[in-house]
């Protein structure tokens, strides 16, 4: 279902996209009803096939992956990323979050760990997510950057990282660097906000311009059952990017 928030978002900003769904779901599973499931791996596999033999895939600049729901999906992942050379590879590793922890079985999360992230150039988990990839704390944010980079990715930029009270945080952490910024927590933020951020990142944004046009986003969208990507995609694709906190940059 990430899919769903991801690829509008980064048709908004003029992307061509090419989508391969691991599930097909009526809605996002957050809501009361949903019905679906995952898409077979062998039926992925030869949509894949289908797009390489058009020549569809020959100039592939970015990769992303979202929800992968068995280490089947994983591998074929791994394989496809492997097959297209060396395009920018983004890794959204959906495995959970605070407080319900893994909605995913741990095989799924030892697979990412250890076929895909090693492939990726950024990842962008969770805080949840970070901590059970690195088996290491999350708890500050000194702790973050320690997890992120214990990870075999050279970028790592964690969404919900620690952030005082009221606010939220993302902290980009690189070999060199670490950056944090904070926005405002709101009520009536619809699903869909991780998916989407993961879309902008993969669109190339820096983290500060992506975060601009993903306040702009969930501004337009708040109280609504689903993102306004469409409705107000005039507002949120010229929003101004948000700068990050200097007193914190490391």
């Amino acid at each position: 279902m990430g899919g769903s928030a991801a690829a509008p978002v980064l048709r908004g900003l003029g992307h061509e996209v090419m989508h391969l769904p691991t599930t097909m779901l009526s809605n996002h599973p957050g809501f009361d009803h949903v019905a679906g499931g995952a898409v077979p791996v062998a039926q992925l596999a030869t949509m894949r096939d289908a797009l390489a033999a058009n020549g569809w895939l020959t100039h592939v600049d970015a990769v992303l992956t979202g929800y992968l729901p068995s280490p089947e999906h994983v591998a074929l992942a791994a394989e496809t990323v492997r097959g297209l050379g060396a395009p920018r590879v983004v890794v959204d590793p959906v495995l959970g979050d605070a407080p319900g922890g893994l909605y995913l079985p741990e095989a799924v999360g030892e697979a990412l760990r250890t076929d895909l992230l090693p492939l990726a150039d950024v990842a962008t988990p969770n805080r949840f997510e970070l901590g059970w990839l690195s088996r290491r704390p999350c708890e500050s944010a000194r702790d973050c950057a320690a997890a992120a980079r214990a990870l075999p990715v050279p970028r790592v930029i964690v969404t919900s990282a620690p952030a005082p009270a009221g606010q939220t945080g993302v902290t980009e952490v690189t070999t060199g660097a670490t950056r944090h910024w904070r926005t405002p927590q709101r009520r009536g933020v619809p699903h869909g906000v991780g998916d989407a951020f993961a879309g902008l990142i993969a669109a190339g944004l820096a983290p500060g311009a992506a975060l601009g046009h993903l306040d702009a986003l969930i501004e337009a969208s708040l109280g609504a059952p689903h993102l306004a990507i469409a409705e107000s995609a005039a507002r949120w694709t010229h929003a101004a990017p948000l700068p990050h906190d200097p007193c914190e940059e490391s």
